[in-house]
């Protein structure tokens, strides 16, 4: 299981060791979670040819039965000789809630590798009050450190985008908050240090401690601070249009309404799949804080007519202002398109609620 906070690269640290456990000839099933459905994160994974269940509705630690059947349905169809689940990026108490029952249920099908949470840098520095910079409330950050708590190994990951001395700064300040967990630094984006992580995911177990304390009163309010936006929009053009810059134009119309209304950004992100294009081609788009620029990931090589775009927003906010927000963004960028039009054919805004497992050991 690869946990960490919103924005923090598992999806694609996901997608690289699915990569790297299939090079090696093994099978790999992936699945994914989130409070809705219509996930982001879900149509990249599968847009890489990777067998991927999503379980959509709640956390892993309020889906457990529904996890389960999804590591039976992917048995069932692929026979995977390893599953990577990436939990919600507002998740926490991961191990007394999933890992912990999972082991003492289904001991006999399963080996628990050690829990990985990934840690945005730039993100972290500034819960840590090592940065200035824009940054959650309080119980929010609750939400943050919590993950990091439970984690047998800490992943400062995205480590290109700070400097050596930042990065020792942080990991010092990691290795002493967390002394349980072992700190390591990568960069998925550009592969570089993942070997480590990956060889102690596969050849380690999780470590057995007693679960941590969680004050869950403090963790829903923290949850229920989150506003979360999925949405799919068919755009349809009388010519052809240029998909990536109408994610940048999209993501930085909307960037700049939520910074305007004082809005925390902690993960936006969006895929375009054309109409028109090769099967499983994508264009993405990744906004990981509020003065962050969105970057794409994956491009289209050429123009398009049509397709499906998927959004995927979360934000310190409340769910109806991003609501607001992304249609007078679809609708301003549209309009800088000749012949564009963008359709919005699902919309799911809402606050988290309050976390109920279905298990939880110790």
């Amino acid at each position: 299981m690869i946990g960490g906070f919103l924005g923090a690269g598992k999806t694609t640290t996901v997608g690289r060791l699915a990569k790297h456990l299939s090079d090696q000839g093994l099978k790999v099933g992936l699945i994914t979670n989130d409070q809705a459905g219509g996930l982001v994160d879900t149509k990249l994974l599968r847009g890489q040819g990777y067998a991927t269940e999503e379980i959509a509705g709640g956390c892993f630690c309020c889906r457990f039965n529904t996890l389960v059947d999804a590591a039976s349905k992917l048995t069932n169809t692929t026979k995977p000789d390893v599953f990577i689940a990436e939990p919600v990026g507002s998740c926490t108490d991961l191990v007394a809630t999933v890992t912990y029952p999972l082991r003492r249920m289904y001991g006999d099908s399963f080996t628990i590798a050690p829990l990985s949470v990934l840690v945005d840098p730039i993100r972290a520095r500034r819960v840590f009050g090592l940065d200035a910079g824009g940054t959650f409330s309080t119980k929010v950050a609750y939400i943050f450190k919590k993950q990091l708590e439970e984690a047998d190994i800490i992943v400062i990951s995205k480590s290109d985008l700070i400097d050596d001395a930042q990065r020792e700064e942080l990991r010092a300040v990691l290795t002493k908050e967390f002394p349980l967990a072992k700190v390591v630094t990568a960069s998925p984006r550009q592969e570089t240090g993942l070997d480590e992580l990956f060889a102690s995911l596969m050849t380690d177990e999780q470590a057995r401690r007693n679960p941590m304390a969680v004050d869950y009163e403090v963790y829903a309010d923290g949850e229920a601070l989150l506003g979360w936006l999925n949405a799919t929009v068919t755009l349809k053009s009388d010519d052809e249009f240029e998909a990536n810059d109408f994610l940048k134009k999209l993501a930085t119309n909307v960037q700049g309404r939520l910074q305007l209304a004082g809005v925390e950004i902690a993960h936006f992100k969006m895929t375009f799949s054309p109409d028109d294009g090769i099967a499983g081609e994508l264009a993405s788009i990744n906004l990981v804080r509020s003065d962050y620029v969105a970057e794409l990931g994956m491009e289209l090589d050429e123009p398009s007519t049509g397709g499906q775009l998927i959004i995927n927003l979360r934000a310190e906010a409340d769910p109806a202002s991003l609501m607001e927000a992304v249609k007078a963004g679809l609708e301003a960028t549209a309009s800088q398109f000749f012949g564009l039009k963008a359709t919005l054919d699902h919309e799911e805004h809402f606050r988290p609620g309050k976390p109920t497992p279905t298990h939880r050991d110790g």
